[in-house]
């Protein structure tokens, strides 16, 4: 393959066989049951890296079902976003910043690494439902790290504020090492999941827990209280990203 095939072709690894398609992205029915709980303040602000900041000890725990997904499948995912805030010369924005996502599906994995840096790991994140209960579980291995349940649709939402929040800036922070193992790309990167429409939006009783694993660490970030839960449906797609900070410039 000539030099200038290489440069026009490649666009992620391996080069003749990606390990996931060009973007965009769209994913239809993408089912959410996020918790929002509260939790200890220094635990927070010791894995939230700046500029971001964290005006309240609360996180949002989700389990997150994408039956159909472009070049990505049908797959499950669980992990923990952060409400946080931005100063800019725009202002102080309100977004999230994801902390820690389980997945189950190598080209998402893959692609949302290399691409916008989402802190994906494999592991195996179930979204059932029993009866009148919704129910995520998130194991690493053999071992049970989360597990949480959800009233199954006791009351409606209104759209607005579930929108609102779907629309805010995500944030991630990006790390891709040199050959040598030094830092080569070390950015805050900012997201959008634009092209919603929303089918519903529920909330309704819930409970959380979460345990201790050396390489899952999610309750390190402990579950004081649940503060409310929030079920919903709705199709969207995964904008490209843009980069906020450069922290090796």
């Amino acid at each position: 393959m000539k030099i200038e095939d290489v440069r026009s072709q490649a666009f992620a690894m391996p080069l003749t066989s990606p390990a996931f398609p060009p973007g965009p992205y769209r994913f239809m029915r993408r089912e959410f049951m996020v918790i929002t709980y509260r939790t200890d303040m220094d635990a927070l602000r010791a894995v939230v890296p700046e500029p971001l900041e964290v005006t309240e000890p609360v996180v949002k725990y989700e389990f997150i079902r994408m039956p159909d997904s472009t070049g990505f499948g049908d797959y499950t995912e669980s992990g923990q976003v952060i409400p946080v805030q931005l100063r800019t010369v725009r202002g102080v924005e309100q977004g999230a910043y994801v902390h820690s996502m389980y997945l189950n599906d190598h080209p998402p994995i893959a692609g949302g690494r290399e691409l916008w840096g989402f802190p994906k790991k494999l592991a195996q994140p179930a979204f059932n439902y029993e009866t009148d209960v919704i129910v995520g579980t998130l194991d690493y291995g053999r071992v049970r790290v989360a597990s949480a349940t959800m009233g199954f649709k006791h009351r409606q939402l209104d759209a607005g504020p579930v929108l609102a929040g779907i629309a805010q800036p995500n944030f991630l922070l990006k790390i891709i090492p040199h050959v040598d193992g030094t830092p080569r790309i070390c950015e805050l990167v900012r997201y959008h999941m634009v092209d919603v429409n929303l089918h519903g939006a529920w909330t309704a009783p819930a409970s959380l827990e979460l345990h201790p694993h050396a390489l899952a660490p999610v309750a390190d970030l402990p579950v004081l209280k649940v503060e409310s839960a929030v079920h919903y449906i709705a199709d969207m797609t995964l904008a490209l990203g843009t980069v906020e900070h450069d922290y090796l410039a």
